[in-house]
């Protein structure tokens, strides 16, 4: 059992998996280029190893995207143990203000626990962000429900919405709240914010952060079956029914995510299951070898990194102890310092830095909202300063390394400041190449400036491994103009 708010560190040796098992898995996350953030392997309850790609951190929180709605199910255990709701509660009659009059048959016959399993009865998933009142709850009960409730799998954030309410109607409070003394204090987990849905019901179900060790340690609770410091925080009989097959996700393809669905869980082979967020974020529960696998990334390969666990650290793992292996425990504990994801970090200078220091590029209208870009050159590193709606944004670029500093931009972040790291790199004397990492999400942007006598050109593209229909994959191109004067005495911006 788990004693500590932070997990207890072992060696692979110690705990029964081969070393050399998880250089293997390094290597094959580095040979398919597949990018991956953070890395945390337990087993027995002790952390054997961790790894952060850099510019990631250990303490820096990482976006979980849907893995959060793991947190939702885990609430609904809580309030269930205590008697606040039951997983048979129709769901008109926890909101009978925002229900049709005449509610349909399926409406009708929706409980708590269709919504768990994503068997709501809709055809398709009821899509909240074009609601113009901002009253999802409404939305959800109005969209018509083709199928009865409990047959038909349909991967719905809205239905983890759902869930997130009726917590708040239930106990009084908002999820996070609800959660605090329950989940997050007793397993010391970080407190970050939770997105909020315009009437204010926080909307857990793809908004909020944790670290990898914060992941760890709820998938470590899982394991354990509730326990966590001598005491039983969740029934083992929640854990076991919230983890179980409840629903096929009607794929006919043999992979992960066919294995069915439980309670905001997917159930995975070789006996386990996991929670589960876009661009790779898992938390995947082995209770046959008693192990926990945290992994933040930046990738759409989600279902070929969890295929290389079973190709490389599953074969890995013993019943028993293994003999000490210095070699093999040295040349991982190097690998894992040595983490960094694929950008080009070379120390490289122009001679134009002099020439465009300062400048202030007045940038034409474009779908960034970008409305001027200056820079400001020093010896070790450059300020990359942005004019955007929500103010003047300075970020630190380190030159051939990371350097961090926050930024408010439209796409990522919303309007808010997050964490970003930067650096630079000329290609050529008048290409510079700016990479930021939004190193709280799975998201980087890189820009490529190509600057003449009084103009830059400026592309502006999504940056990782990311290839999903609705993200832009083209880069966003912008001219800045330059209206100043300056002495260019060896034409090198007019070639």
């Amino acid at each position: 059992m788990i004693s500590d708010t932070r997990l207890p560190r072992s060696t692979p040796e110690q705990q029964g998996i081969s070393s050399t098992s998880i250089v293997k898995f390094l290597d094959v996350i580095r040979e398919n280029n597949w990018e991956v953030h953070g890395f945390m392997l337990s087993r027995h309850g002790y952390v054997v190893a961790e790894g952060w790609w850099d510019p990631y951190r250990r303490d820096i929180p990482h976006a979980l995207y849907s893995m959060s709605k793991s947190l939702i199910s885990t609430a609904i255990g809580f309030a269930v143990a205590e008697r606040l709701i039951s997983l048979d509660n129709r769901i008109i009659d926890l909101f009978p203000e925002d229900a049709p009059e005449i509610p349909s048959e399926n409406l009708a016959a929706m409980r708590i626990r269709h919504l768990l399993m994503m068997a709501s009865g809709h055809a398709e998933a009821v899509t909240t962000w074009s609601c113009g009142d901002g009253n999802w709850v409404k939305l959800f009960l109005t969209t018509p429900i083709e199928h009865a409730p409990g047959t038909h799998f349909v991967y719905n954030t809205a239905a983890s919405y759902m869930l997130c309410a009726i917590i708040n109607r239930a106990s009084g409070q908002s999820i996070d709240a609800y959660l605090d003394t329950r989940l997050f204090a007793p397993l010391g987990l970080t407190t970050v914010k939770w997105d909020k849905c315009p009437r204010g019901v926080v909307h857990a179900g793809l908004g909020t952060s944790l670290t990898s060790e914060d992941a760890a340690k709820f998938g470590q609770l899982y394991l354990q079956r509730g326990q966590w410091n001598g005491a039983q925080l969740l029934p083992a009989s929640w854990i076991d029914e919230a983890t179980s097959y409840h629903i096929s996700t009607g794929d006919p393809v043999y992979n992960d995510f066919t294995q069915g669905y439980g309670y905001q869980f997917w159930r995975c082979r070789h006996n386990t299951y996991r929670a589960d967020g876009a661009y790779g974020q898992v938390c995947l529960v082995m209770p046959d070898q008693d192990a926990v696998i945290a992994l933040f990334s930046g990738t759409d390969e989600k279902e070929a990194v969890v295929n290389a666990i079973w190709e490389t650290l599953l074969p890995g793992m013993s019943n028993e102890a293994l003999a000490p292996n210095r070699e093999a425990l040295s040349e991982l504990s190097g690998r894992l310092d040595e983490l960094r994801i694929e950008v080009d970090l070379r120390e490289t200078a122009s001679r134009i830095e002099s020439l465009i220091q300062d400048r202030i590029y007045m940038i034409e209208p474009n779908q960034e909202q970008i409305e001027t870009v200056s820079l400001r050159f020093e010896p070790h590193e450059a300020t990359l300063t942005i004019h955007n709606p929500f103010g003047e944004q300075h970020a630190r670029l380190g030159r051939g390394w990371w350097q961090m500093s926050s930024l408010a931009v439209s796409d990522p972040g919303e309007g808010s400041a997050m964490k970003v790291a930067g650096s630079f790199i000329w290609l050529d004397e008048r290409t510079l190449v700016i990479h930021l990492a939004f190193v709280e999400t799975s998201f980087r942007r890189m820009f490529t400036c190509r600057f003449s006598a009084q103009s830059c050109e400026i592309e502006l593209e999504l940056a990782s491994n990311l290839y999903w229909d609705w993200l832009p994959q083209e880069a966003a191109r912008m001219t800045g103009i330059w209206n100043g004067n300056g002495v260019d005495s060896n034409g090198i911006l007019n070639h």
